[in-house]
């Protein structure tokens, strides 16, 4: 496997089902969709059966903190030993290119492997891999005691760059009828379809490498976001799967001294795609509260006092088209709960979007129990229906553009976390290849 240790990444040794292997009932959406709609993965179960299937090999995390958490655990790991000493695995060394059709859209990406000791998730990161929201610790020692001890990893990860011309993934893209194609095929419960292309010609990969060279000068990135030149370089951004790269590097810090730096688990996995693709759209992330134990707008006036005013509205499709048209310096989200729609703004936020000045009042809330927990959700019509059941409390929040992306991580740091998904529940990315990690 070659490295580009100044880039960060690896050319990966990807691992793909052989020829025969039912595509559809293999690949399943990231563990972290519909977690508060156990029916989606009830459905999937059905779909699956007795297939091989990456739905064997991963822990969704509706089942998380409950009953049979530690045995779901186990059996991942003993799947994947037992899909390998079946041979159910082609290998393919070299580029692969992802296209996923999806909502009528296109996007495009390709599949390599992060070097983690570029990789750095706190706050104020200057490493040439960062993440854009900021990330929670207590969510990573379920996904740390899945990955320890497992020999593959299967990403969900989706990694941006900043590439205006599209020089890295287009380029790269151009060539794709002289690749070899690998997959092609529907994916489940109505989330697209999925297109695989493989290269391994010498000429493909100096190509993407000379492209992210130019993306990573120092030089060029001082004048891209009107910087010091002797800022680290931001090269490859956090789009998914946040949690599960920091995971890795959790992992790999542990145990890196004991297995040398050689080891594959120094590497994550990812796929990347370019922020300025036409088929790749950021949506906000909304949020929903279950076992509410206060008043829901009573909690907001004791947080935000005279800043606060509330206005209710008359349906979901006003309060949706009010927060998303918004305007002027203060703030407005949507509050949904049983009783009804409101809107609710705040003059002279705490931070530069809705979603963080929201999130600072829903930690404090939840911290006083005011509260069980809290769900991350995609979708309007997802943070209406949960929202407006009994003891719950949605909260509908505006997204971010974005072209935005790179130069406020480059500038203000990470964003608040949940600010931003990249599409809808369905487009989520979905496990198809699997790498070797121990």
């Amino acid at each position: 496997m070659k490295n580009y240790s100044k880039l960060g990444f690896q050319i990966p040794q990807v691992l793909l089902p052989k020829a025969g292997t039912d595509l559809t009932r293999w690949a399943v959406i990231a563990c972290d969709q519909f977690t508060s709609q156990p029916e989606y993965w009830n459905d999937v179960e059905r779909i699956v059966g007795d297939a091989p299937s990456t739905l064997r090999l991963i822990l969704p995390e509706v089942y998380l903190e409950k009953p049979g958490e530690g045995e779901r655990i186990q059996a991942t790991q003993q799947a994947m030993k037992t899909y390998l000493d079946k041979g159910l695995f082609e290998t393919y060394e070299g580029l692969i290119l992802v296209e996923r059709q999806a909502a009528g859209k296109t996007r495009r990406g390709v599949m390599l492997a992060l070097d983690l000791e570029c990789y750095d998730f706190n706050k104020g990161s200057q490493s040439l891999i960062r993440a854009t929201e900021g990330t929670i610790l207590e969510r990573l020692p379920p996904r740390i005691k899945i990955r320890s001890g497992a020999p593959l990893e299967l990403p969900h990860i989706l990694v941006l760059i900043d590439d205006p011309q599209d020089t890295v993934i287009g380029a790269l893209a151009a060539r794709k009828a002289a690749m070899k194609k690998i997959y092609d095929f529907e994916l489940m419960l109505g989330s697209g379809h999925l297109t695989g292309y493989f290269s391994s010609d010498p000429a493909d990969e100096q190509a993407l490498v000379s492209a992210l060279e130019k993306l990573a000068d120092p030089a060029a990135f001082a004048s891209r976001y009107g910087v010091s030149p002797d800022l680290g370089v931001l090269l490859f951004a956090m789009g998914d799967g946040n949690h599960s790269l920091a995971t890795a590097k959790a992992i790999w810090e542990q145990i890196k001294f004991k297995v040398g730096m050689d080891h594959p688990a120094r590497y994550a996995l990812v796929e990347i795609e370019n922020v300025h693709d036409a088929g790749l759209e950021f949506e906000p992330i909304h949020r929903v509260l279950f076992d509410v134990r206060e008043e829901v707008i009573t909690a907001l006036k004791n947080h935000f006092g005279s800043r606060l005013s509330v206005e209710t509205v008359g349906s979901a499709e006003e309060m949706i088209a009010a927060v998303d048209s918004q305007s002027g310096d203060s703030q407005m989200v949507g509050l949904v709960t049983s009783q009804g729609y409101a809107l609710v703004r705040i003059q002279q936020p705490e931070t530069n979007l809705p979603v963080g000045t929201l999130q600072l009042f829903l930690d404090a809330w939840l911290k006083n129990g005011g509260a069980a927990r809290i769900d991350y959700v995609h979708g309007a019509d997802v943070v209406t229906q949960l929202g407006s059941q009994p003891d719950n409390a949605g909260f509908y929040v505006p997204g971010m553009d974005k072209s935005d992306l790179f130069k406020t991580v480059v500038l203000d740091g990470a964003l608040p976390r949940k600010t931003f998904s990249m599409g809808e529940a369905k487009e989520k990315r979905f496990y198809m290849e699997a790498r070797r990690i121990a």
